[in-house]
């Protein structure tokens, strides 16, 4: 507030909206502090008048950021290894802002054939109404993506792995073919949460994550992050970003700062939970084939290998083919640790059944594919509810 003298002459109004109090300096705790603000206020117009939301160096109005906001875009860049990170409402919004921020009309953009669902149907809608040509490639083509790339092609989409069909892409191999075409790579980078996958060390030049997932770790927030190291693509992001007014809420800020400390520690657990019943479930009689990028049967397991430190909580599984939709629908419905939901990263276990011959073009296995995603609760116990279901078929 500006100078106020005499302030206890003023009316009750005016003092309930104006106070001369500021608490004293010098407070520290580990929590980031939570900064609401629509309004920037600046020490006069001289400030004002200069100031630059560009550089991030100071605040002008709350979509742009505070200090809350601020925080979180540089972990998450330490994380990745980033220059630069932009935060977006949803893992959704963050893709749809790469896309209108590098492609216009006449532009030509590659999705992998294993990319988020929405992510498709969002290149889809570029491409009906606002004639961006969109071509779908084969997930494992590695150094093939030559065959696909035109003269108008501007980005390529790589998913590492497919959220649901988990085929390891091989990005440096696209990414080498990608930098003589002049073309930019995005990487959605989600399933490692950042930290078993170094994707700009593999030739990404953008890395996308749905923080909703691992970061936030609840299964409370919706949101997005987008990271970059060459400053001309930052700029282009961040105008684009100004554009669409694509704001965060501080509170949700927070609760992703505060699932950070322990992402590693959670990010472990899944990881060796989910590769025990993964394994176990390659013995059951029902299961034709697990898709998990650490078992040698999934799609792109070298590279994985190769590239890869670590690996999620979430992989599918492929039924026999002598199993019905009825059947394994039957199967979900009788698990009692597992829910029935979209999403993951948070503590609670999921499953979902997937219609992959309406999904995928290219897909030809016949068996009923669930994919499934290993929370916190005990291994033997999630086992033993899988094991239950089983019967039930």
């Amino acid at each position: 507030m500006k100078n106020s003298p005499q302030n206890e002459k003023k009316q009750l109004s005016t003092r309930l909206n104006h106070s001369a109090y500021q608490a004293p300096a010098g407070f520290a705790a580990y929590p980031t502090a939570i900064h609401h603000a629509s309004t920037v206020l600046f020490e006069n117009v001289a400030a004002m008048r200069s100031r630059n939301w560009l550089d991030k160096q100071s605040y002008t109005y709350g979509l742009h950021g505070t200090p809350t906001s601020f925080t979180l875009e540089r972990r998450l860049a330490e994380i990745e290894n980033a220059q630069h990170c932009i935060l977006a409402p949803s893992g959704l919004a963050a893709i749809s802002l790469v896309d209108l921020a590098l492609l216009k009309s006449g532009d030509h953009v590659l999705i992998p054939d294993n990319a988020y669902s929405p992510s498709k149907e969002l290149s889809h809608w570029l491409q009906t109404q606002f004639d961006i040509a969109v071509s779908i490639y084969p997930p494992v083509c590695g150094a093939d993506i030559e065959n696909y790339i035109r003269p108008e092609t501007r980005l390529i989409w790589v998913e590492a792995p497919g959220s649901v069909s988990m085929e390891i892409p091989d990005l440096p191999a696209i990414a080498e073919v990608a930098r003589r075409h002049q073309v930019v790579v995005a990487l959605d980078n989600t399933w490692s949460a950042g930290i078993v996958y170094p994707g700009f060390e593999h030739g990404a030049d953008i890395i996308m994550q749905a923080l909703t997932k691992f970061q936030s770790g609840g299964s409370d927030v919706l949101m997005g992050a987008v990271l970059v190291n060459d400053a001309e693509l930052y700029k282009r992001l961040q105008l684009t970003h100004m554009r669409l007014g694509l704001g965060v809420g501080m509170d949700d800020v927070y609760l992703v700062l505060r699932g950070l400390p322990s992402l590693a520690l959670r990010f472990a657990e899944h990881d060796r939970s989910a590769r025990d019943i993964a394994a176990w479930l390659k013995e059951q009689p029902e299961i034709q084939t697990v898709l998990h990028p650490a078992l040698p049967e999934c799609p792109g397991h070298a590279i994985w290998q190769r590239d890869f430190t670590g690996a999620a909580g979430l992989f599918s599984v492929i039924f026999k083919e002598k199993y019905s939709e009825e059947q394994v629908d039957h199967f979900v419905d009788a698990l009692a640790l597992f829910g029935i939901g979209f999403s993951w990263g948070g503590s609670h276990s999921l499953c979902v059944p997937y219609r992959m011959q309406g999904m995928r073009d290219s897909w030809t296995e016949k068996g009923q594919l669930v994919r499934f995603y290993i929370g916190l609760e005990n291994t033997e116990d999630l086992k033993a509810d899988i094991r239950q279901a089983l019967q039930q078929l």
